[in-house]
């Protein structure tokens, strides 16, 4: 399933501010389609439902709880909403994405821990992966079995990305990458399955 959004000119960022524009070029939420309020609607009622009453768990810590509650936004579609079709995932548009973006926006921290694993877990995986880390990882994030965690912060760089020393080498046989460096604080790392490392020698590289 995916969202029909009808074709036009794609005004960037706050461009309209100080472009010449006409209102119908503007989106706004009264364009939202169906599918844009039911993916919206269905996130609101996860949050108020499953997330809210546990929210003080949830900031003391709670990982087993945080788990659970990933693995519920998955079998809801929450997770694989930018995910395509073929890779287990939804398939949606980012119109979507950030309407449960917003929604989830609600929810304390427990807002970080899902968009970790939408977001900087997933995303690199989905625009720099081959097509066999697609096949082998995204399938599993979608249904919630495996983790996302992002490796970026160094001791002498901190996070800031375009500063990062670690590299990512194509091993001689072109099978694996050797990662060098030294990373701390990885998100969500203590219990991972994936771990995609940003460096300046590769977009991405998975470790398992």
């Amino acid at each position: 399933m995916s969202a029909v959004v009808e074709q036009t000119q794609i005004v960037r960022g706050g461009a309209f501010l100080i472009e010449e524009r006409t209102p119908d070029e503007i989106f706004t939420p009264e364009d939202f389609t169906e599918e844009h309020r039911l993916i919206a609607e269905t996130t609101r009622q996860c949050v108020d439902n499953e997330v809210s009453p546990h929210i003080d768990q949830l900031e003391r810590h709670d990982w087993r709880l945080a788990r659970e509650l990933i693995k519920k936004a998955a079998d809801l579609g929450l997770i694989g909403v930018n995910i395509p079709e073929e890779y287990g995932g939804l398939g949606l548009d980012q119109t979507s994405g950030a309407l449960v973006g917003e929604n989830v926006g609600r929810s304390a921290s427990f807002a970080t821990t899902l968009g970790a694993e939408s977001g900087i877990g997933l995303l690199p995986i989905v625009y720099f992966g081959t097509e066999s880390a697609k096949a082998k990882y995204l399938p599993k994030i979608a249904s919630g079995e495996i983790i996302t965690a992002y490796a970026l912060t160094e001791a002498g760089s901190g996070s800031d990305a375009m500063a990062a020393k670690a590299t990512a080498r194509l091993s001689e046989d072109g099978t694996h990458y050797i990662l060098n460096g030294e990373m701390e604080k990885d998100t969500r790392s203590p219990s991972t399955f994936s771990i995609s490392a940003g460096s300046n020698s590769a977009p991405c590289a998975l470790a398992a």
